[in-house]
């Protein structure tokens, strides 16, 4: 494992569209990954636009890697189906905070930076990762893959050690 950067608080805020799975619903619930981290968050019961709004924790480390998302629908009698799957680029939200430290700012809000969709991500629209009083947030809505519909919010913030990612 390399050099510990922080804390990644992931919040599994809600997802919208999600596919049916059941006789007329699904029973949601998710599975993040960060390299060998495994987080899940609880299940929402008949609901195909869950709300979770649940804090998954992860240490982040260098190389900075992908956080992987899964989504499941819960069954009782057989294996859970699967819902659709995302990712996140961890590396923007990095390199936002080495250019908060850089510009020695710990109060107030800051865009410091704007990640928009395109073929490499999983994002449904532009996302901003803001400075909020020291701390490295990122709100995004990330779009199912492998699935006729469905998106998830997360709002992730980075929680650094004392001095912070460097380079």
């Amino acid at each position: 494992m390399g050099e510990l950067l922080g804390l990644l608080k992931v919040v599994v805020v809600q997802g919208k569209r999600l596919v049916i799975r059941d006789f007329k619903s699904s029973d949601p619930y998710v599975i993040a990954k960060l390299g060998d981290q495994v987080a899940k968050t609880k299940v929402i019961n008949s609901c195909l636009n869950p709300v979770w709004n649940e804090e998954l924790t992860f240490s982040l480390t260098e190389p900075v890697g992908v956080l992987n998302l899964e989504v499941f629908d819960k069954d009782r009698f057989k294996a859970d189906d699967k819902m659709g799957h995302a990712y996140l680029n961890l590396q923007p939200l990095v390199s936002a905070a080495r250019l908060s430290h850089a510009l020695r700012v710990s109060s107030g809000e800051m865009t410091l930076r704007k990640v928009v969709p395109d073929t490499d991500n999983c994002l449904v629209r532009e996302s901003s990762i803001s400075l909020i009083n020291g701390e490295v947030v990122q709100s995004v809505w990330l779009r199912l893959c492998a699935v006729e519909s469905g998106e998830i919010e997360l709002k992730v913030r980075l929680i650094e050690t004392r001095d912070g990612p460097s380079r």
